[in-house]
């Protein structure tokens, strides 16, 4: 599966990522969101439904994003991870920086 963003601008911007997000992968979505997020200023969503795997460098880039974001006082929610991609944000901690929805 080839990777792919899609999104939708409502009250937030709402990414969605497919496929794997790795070190191939990484420049393109920090760009496409970046731009997404450029047009319309708010708060973003990753839904992970489609996403089937993420490594540090996807991580690295979430964490770019939300750095750059962060510069207007927006944030960045994270929903409907696998639960692999799930412990990833566990075990690295980054589920104390990013605002987990759909958490039990």
């Amino acid at each position: 599966m080839a990777f792919q963003i899609e999104y939708e601008n409502k009250d937030e911007i709402i990414i969605y990522p497919k496929g794997e997000l790795d070190v191939f992968t990484t420049p393109e979505l920090k760009k496409e969101v970046l731009d997404i997020y450029n047009k319309d200023k708010k708060d973003i969503v990753i839904d992970g439904t489609g996403l089937e795997y993420v490594d540090s460098t996807g991580l690295g880039a979430l964490m770019y994003i939300l750095n750059e974001i962060k510069k207007d006082e927006h944030i960045i929610y994270i929903q409907n991870m696998k639960p692999t991609i799930k412990k990833l944000f566990t075990i690295t901690k980054l589920d104390q920086i990013f605002k987990m929805r759909g958490e039990d």
